[in-house]
């Protein structure tokens, strides 16, 4: 190819391996695409070029001397700007932390090190990762490749950014009703949300210790399933990881979709939908019945989302307790509303634990009659930008309600889910398929939306060059 960058994450690293391309033409090529798009994007915070040539040039010699040491080895990534680096600003996304420079890296960021990725930088998040717009109040907005006017998702909406308009190869997340696969579906591009525990979320701030998880976006599946074979694992750091193995969840890809029982939760999840979303996700289900899965429509519980929020509310308080005594005028107003929302007392804070524990148990349970649950991953393509208000098929509704209510389930559940590009809108906006497992079987959840992905190209398409980028 002519520019390094259209490689996808698995293309780049056999080209790597093969001695056809080094990582620092690779890295080289990507600063270069930085520099001429995020003045427009605005996805990176920090762009940590010295960084990346130091590891480029690392990983070039040990390549050269035949110390490969695997798919990521000199592949250039990028970080969401809640997961700490050592030496480097990590901001939260906040003015209070705007300064902050961790002194020990986040344990994904370890992983990936390991393995040999290139650091490009920290991307832009949603201020402490609480909302779907990343309409940052301290760095800007971030938009959305495929239409500078429209937001792309959140909060990982600078990972997803940066990874459509090829400005990171992969990159990492973080998902607590909806983060990875929300900007994942209205930018284009895969989002994996491995199960809670899957990864570690050492060195990671927290929005919530409930239904935080890390994950990866990249532009296919393959290299989704690249990224969490590097970041996965048992971590004692992190109390929550659990210690089974983990598998290599590329071979598992091949397997296709015959043979799989997909359940469609038509009836909680389907309604309301735009009418462009309702036909795209139809599309899908139809393309994985050719490919051989059975699908057939099944209940599910409604998820008890105020009581969720609510928690999501109490845990917010007491992480940011100091913050708000000392730093409150510093917060962003819609951060500002949502800590100084009024929350139920103790007694009252068991009771929706124990509700969404019985929703999760409720939902596993269904899952032990199908394989998998397929939905949209979102009711709408991208909003515009300061939209605080949308129309969902005729019905108003507050965007950061619109945007999670087919995401929050899965966090409220810990299971697996990915969101995969599966069409675009009249207005030429990407549009996501969500696939969910069971705990811990990332391997069905990836082996299905491989085989949807190839069989479509929807994954192949690329955002129009940008207004002023050359």
């Amino acid at each position: 190819m002519s520019d390094p960058t259209d490689f996808t994450l698995a293309a780049a690293g056999d080209a790597l391996r093969a001695g056809r391309l080094s990582p620092l033409e690779l890295t080289n090529a990507y600063l270069a695409r930085i520099e001429r798009t995020n003045p427009v994007l605005n996805a990176y915070v920090t762009v940590t070029a010295e960084r990346a040539l130091t590891d480029a040039r690392r990983a070039t010699d040990e390549i050269a001397r035949g110390g490969h040491r695997g798919p990521l080895h000199g592949i250039p990534v990028g970080l969401k700007d809640l997961v700490d680096t050592a030496g480097i600003r990590t901001t939260y996304g906040s003015k209070v932390h705007a300064t902050h420079v961790p002194t020990a890296d986040a344990a994904v960021v370890v992983r990936l090190a390991a393995a040999g990725a290139v650091l490009l930088g920290k991307l832009n998040t949603h201020e402490y990762a609480f909302g779907v717009t990343t309409n940052n109040p301290h760095h800007g907005a971030t938009r959305n490749p495929w239409d500078p006017a429209r937001i792309p998702g959140g909060s990982s909406g600078g990972s997803g950014a940066a990874v459509a308009a090829r400005t990171a190869c992969a990159a990492i997340g973080t998902d607590t009703g909806g983060s990875i696969r929300i900007p994942a579906a209205v930018c284009g591009v895969v989002g994996l949300k491995p199960t809670f525990g899957r990864v570690s979320k050492a060195g990671v701030f927290p929005m919530s210790y409930l239904f935080d998880h890390v994950g990866p976006l990249a532009r296919t599946v393959e290299d989704a399933a690249i990224m969490l074979g590097a970041i996965a694992g048992y971590d004692p750091a992190d109390a929550k990881t659990v210690p089974i193995p983990v598998p290599d969840w590329r071979t598992g890809l091949v397997r296709g979709a015959h043979g799989l029982r997909i359940g469609v939760p038509r009836s909680r999840l389907f309604a309301p939908l735009d009418p462009g979303v309702a036909s795209a996700i139809d599309d899908a289900l139809g393309v994985l019945r050719r490919l051989g899965a059975a699908i057939r429509e099944v209940e599910i519980p409604e998820l008890p989302m105020p009581g969720m929020f609510e928690l999501i509310i109490s845990e917010a308080k007491e992480i940011h307790a100091a913050t708000l005594a000392d730093h409150k005028a510093d917060l962003g107003t819609d951060l500002q509303t949502y800590l100084s929302s009024e929350i139920g007392d103790a007694v009252w804070m068991a009771g929706a634990l124990r509700q969404v524990a019985d929703y999760a148990a409720a939902l596993r349970a269904v899952l032990e009659q199908v394989d998998l649950l397929a939905l949209p991953t979102c009711p709408i393509p991208a909003p515009a930008i300061g939209a605080e208000m949308v129309d969902v098929g005729g019905v108003e509704m507050p965007t950061f309600f619109a945007m999670a209510l087919r995401t929050a389930p899965f966090n409220a559940a810990g299971l697996p889910a990915i969101s995969v590009p599966c069409g675009f809108s009249r207005d030429g906006l990407p549009i996501g398929l969500q696939l969910a497992g069971r705990p811990f079987d990332e391997s069905t959840v990836l082996r299905a939306g491989h085989a949807y992905e190839q069989a479509t190209d929807w994954h192949t398409r690329r955002p129009p060059d940008l207004p002023g980028v050359t």
